[in-house]
């Protein structure tokens, strides 16, 4: 009987320690996972950020074209009424 019970408490051990190795890898398995989520969000974060700006360069572009557009044809507006 002192065998069974030897047995059964190294089983038990052994399944202890099974399932802390288990738990612990899935531990970290978390945080490596978490750890990547949050590295590719900076890189979202970024690229999210660099299209906004662009949206705001070519705001800017297409209001300067519209300025030398109006420049020129003031321009082409003076030089018909100096020659005569």
């Amino acid at each position: 009987m002192a065998e069974i019970s030897d047995t059964i408490i190294v089983a038990v051990i052994g399944l202890m320690g099974s399932g802390a190795g288990a738990f612990g890898g899935i531990l970290v398995s978390s945080k490596l996972t978490q750890y990547r989520l949050e590295q590719l969000e900076k890189k979202v974060q970024a690229h999210n950020h660099l299209v906004e700006r662009m949206y705001q360069v070519e705001e800017r572009t297409e209001l300067q074209e519209e300025k030398i557009k109006v420049a020129n044809h003031r321009i082409g507006d003076l030089e018909k009424a100096v020659k005569p």
